[in-house]
């Protein structure tokens, strides 16, 4: 599996031939968009800055759009998405968080979480996560100490902090890697993983840039 982050909560997950796109940046939108070809694409909260849905269309080839809580069985994954709230933008909106397995690793992404209040059942399905996308810029997300406290809850292997970049809080990345007591954790422009080399991890931050 390799990710790849493409600014804010953007995030691009490849496997084999598949490639997963989570909150891709709207041409619409004031931040940067990227634009590649995407299999399925995850949306978490109806926005310019995370529905851009034909910036992840490549050649006529539309994505299958997966955009809010239920059950989705597509291009072999079993996805569930969890509904949260989230008030972006001054907007109070459904924030859907999902949780999926590929490659044998359980990934959680919590696109623009922005309550620690959750249900049972979404609690649950996040602790069986092995790697943790959360959101740690505040300004309508969690801030940094609620994403830390709420990571190390749901016991996650490995941890990416996103929507710190340009969005937010711009000391949030700062004070959240030393919540974390990891204010040496290493930046990579990719982060390639796959089962076996997180099963001893616990707790540890890893920044996509």
């Amino acid at each position: 599996m390799i990710i790849t982050a493409h600014g804010a909560e953007s995030i691009k997950v490849s496997h084999g031939d598949l490639t997963l796109a989570f909150n891709p940046i709207s041409k619409e939108s004031k931040l940067k968009s990227t634009s590649y070809g995407a299999d399925v694409a995850f949306v978490s909260a109806w926005h310019p800055d995370m529905n851009g849905v034909e910036a992840v269309t490549r050649n006529g080839k539309e994505p299958f759009v997966v955009k809010g809580p239920g059950e989705y069985e597509v291009s072999g994954l079993f996805v569930k998405g969890f509904a949260s709230t989230t008030t972006y933008d001054e907007t109070e909106v459904i924030n859907t968080m999902y949780v999926f397995t590929l490659d044998d690793i359980r990934v959680a992404y919590l696109g623009a979480l922005g309550v620690t209040d959750l249900s049972a059942e979404a609690k649950e399905e996040l602790g069986t996560a092995d790697v943790f996308l959360v959101p740690i810029g505040g300004d309508g997300v969690l801030d940094y100490k609620e994403a830390y406290d709420i990571s190390v809850k749901r016991e996650a292997k490995i941890i990416i902090p996103i929507h710190h970049d340009g969005v937010g809080d711009k000391d949030s990345l700062k004070n959240f890697l030393k919540e974390a007591g990891q204010e040496g954790a290493k930046s990579v422009d990719k982060l390639t993983i796959k089962k076996k080399d997180i099963v001893e991890k616990q707790g540890e931050v890893i920044v996509i840039v």
